[in-house]
């Protein structure tokens, strides 16, 4: 029995040995690419330094492990280590596919040897494409758009041999049936994430481009890219961007202000308003202390934050801070009465009886349990109106983020915790494998194989300035609403005292989803309108979870849908849907308007750091510094 689970086990990992040395062995003369060159034996010097330099590097890297308690590739791999890790997850993909069933062994055998034999057509006797044209390969695939891929029929084979397992695999999962929705999920999920770990691409020798560079350079490329892999290894977290490009208050969160309120959790920043007058009820949004603010305020042309203080409006904004052992004890309760003091403190500022609210993510879930919070107490009156930014309140269709949440899985995240709070790289992880052909193996080929430097890109760079979490809540999050779903519960989770019921929210609500969002699917998102008693408007906007929300009107890009009648699914609102090309932002600044247009001049407290205003410095705080 015990063997028959070590043969499973192997069977993922056979498929493609076999096929792989299979294909090496038939066609190792043609390896090199078409344009390559064998190096001369005068360059065998330049090749030997190159290998030097390697060994050094590692050599290096290892005695400045010695001696540590736990080593940089332990803390990156979690408590069981990367092996262990995916010889589980090959374990469990194949314990629960069919992949050693002789038959389908069989199948996959013979439309491989078909596959082989339809493209190997396509090209002459000499093993070079066909004069009247590149060969029409029945895959398609953006990892392998380079015709690199398709001038020699091994780099074909390779790939088209992948594809078609990958395909074959990944449907198994699919169709897998006699396990609970949750189980099947993920397997689903493991099987993506692990054929995507498998492509040719993210080997050296069965990746063109690389071959071609190494001969090319001569192996300088690998040496480049080992130095990237272990200052990588070294932080802790794979780097996507030029690290010296960007600062904060030079070139990203440049928007002008003041930090005119602070606490242990939060900051909160007032920005200087450009307009002669303003509208009378302020703005405060409340940005996921999972990531920083400056999402909102990356630069002047993406910036929400300038657009809105363009429109008219007063904008505040949290800044929360980034856990430590302080935080240690601060739970979901905490950042709801955070948010209450935030209005508060805005109101008692400007001396206004209510403010429009922004939640995004998880904030915007908290400000759902707030709007709550506040109207079981009779104080919704502070919230004019409130606007969701991919924020999820109903978690059953929550996507693939709920493949995290298993009882194994959160035990390795409390063994990861330290000092009560959670490193926020391991969710930085967490997030790059939802979309772990652009976030993580992108980058292992230009940056690891290729040896190619980091781009300078402000969006990425934001996306690996990571924010630790306090574990009480994280974990509280996890089980009480991703798992068990209680926020949707009327009653069942208490603040304070004062129990939480979504179905007592009154306040007008803007409601905005991404269509292609894989944090917080667009379903999910759709599914607050079912658990709210006031009036909404729900936009579906182009694109995912960050380019769905910063999506300027001077970029032009993207489209939103809005469906005037009363749809009951989110089905039914995409099939009477209207698009419109570009930004969603105009439509949301016309609902903000038409909520309240009074308008109020932009002077006294609406300028912060005014005579006998009390600041705490200038925008972008402390707090979005801190690590």
């Amino acid at each position: 029995m015990e063997q028959d689970k070590t043969t499973d086990a192997a069977v993922i990992e056979d498929l493609f040995r076999q096929q792989g040395e299979a294909m090496q062995a038939l066609f190792a003369p043609f390896l090199p690419t078409a344009d390559a060159h064998v190096p001369d034996p005068m360059d065998l010097q330049h090749w030997a330094m190159s290998a030097a330099k390697l060994q050094k590097m590692w050599l290096d890297f290892g005695v400045e492990q010695v001696g540590q308690s736990e080593s940089i590739l332990a803390r990156a791999s979690g408590a069981e280590g990367l092996q262990a890790k995916w010889n589980k997850w090959l374990s469990e993909i194949a314990g629960a596919l069919p992949l050693a069933n002789p038959d389908t062994r069989a199948k996959l055998w013979e439309d491989s040897v078909t596959l082989w034999s339809a493209i190997l057509e396509q090209y002459g006797s000499g093993l070079q494409p066909r004069k009247s044209g590149a060969p029409d390969l029945p895959r398609k695939d953006r990892r392998f758009a380079d015709p690199r891929w398709r001038e020699q029929p091994v780099f074909a084979l390779i790939h088209q041999t992948y594809l078609l397992l990958a395909e074959r695999i990944n449907a198994m999962a699919n169709d897998l049936s006699g396990v609970s929705p949750e189980r099947h999920e993920q397997i689903r999920f493991l099987t993506k994430v692990v054929t995507d770990a498998l492509s040719p691409a993210n080997f050296p020798l069965t990746n063109p481009m690389v071959i071609e560079r190494t001969l090319e350079t001569r192996g300088e490329n690998l040496v480049k890219g080992v130095e990237h892999l272990l200052t990588d290894l070294r932080k802790g977290q794979l780097t996507h961007t030029d690290p010296d490009a960007f600062e904060l208050g030079r070139n990203l969160a440049t928007t002008p202000g003041k930090v005119v309120h602070e606490t242990p959790l939060f900051q909160l920043i007032q920005y200087t308003p450009t307009t002669e007058t303003v509208l009378a009820v302020p703005l405060v949004i409340f940005p996921p202390w999972i990531n920083r603010f400056y999402i909102l305020d990356l630069n002047p042309q993406k910036s929400f934050i300038r657009w809105a203080v363009e429109q008219g409006l007063s904008v505040f904004i949290v800044s929360w801070k980034s856990a430590d052992a302080a935080m240690a004890e601060v739970l979901w309760g905490d950042y709801i009465r955070a948010q209450v003091e935030a209005i508060d403190v805005v109101r008692a500022r400007l001396k206004v009886p209510a403010v429009h609210a922004i939640g995004y993510c998880v904030a915007g879930t908290t400000l759902a349990a707030t709007l709550a919070f506040l109207a079981r107490r009779g104080e919704a009156d502070k919230v004019a109106s409130a606007t969701f930014f991919t924020a999820q309140v109903d978690f059953e269709k929550a996507g693939d983020l709920k493949n995290f949440i298993d009882d194994q899985q959160l035990q390795l995240l409390e063994s990861l915790a330290t000092d009560g709070f959670l490193d926020g790289r391991y969710m930085a992880a967490t997030f790059n494998m939802l979309r772990g052909r652009d976030l993580i193996w992108s980058y292992v080929v230009n940056n690891y194989l290729l040896g190619e430097e980091y781009p300078a890109f402000d969006l990425l760079h934001w996306n690996g300035d990571t924010t630790n979490l306090p574990f009480k809540w994280q974990k509280a999050y996890l089980t009480e609403l991703y798992r068990d779903n209680r926020l949707v519960v009327p009653d069942s989770l208490v603040i304070d005292g004062t129990p939480l019921d979504l179905h007592r929210i009154a306040t007008p609500l803007y409601i905005q989803a991404g269509r292609e969002d894989h944090i917080a699917p667009a379903e999910s998102v759709w599914k607050l309108t079912r658990h709210v008693a006031g009036p909404w408007k729900f936009v579906l906007a182009g694109s995912g979870h960050i380019a769905g929300v910063v999506n300027p009107p001077s970029s032009g890009k993207y489209q939103y849908w809005l469906n005037d009648g009363t749809p009951a699914t989110l089905e039914e609102f995409i099939a009477g849907a209207r698009e419109t090309k570009g930004s969603w932002w105009p439509d949301w600044i016309s609902w903000i308007v038409a909520q309240d247009d009074a308008r109020v001049p932009a002077r006294g407290r609406r300028v912060p750091g005014g005579r006998g205003d009390k600041v705490f410095g200038d925008a972008p705080g402390s707090y979005v510094k801190s690590r």
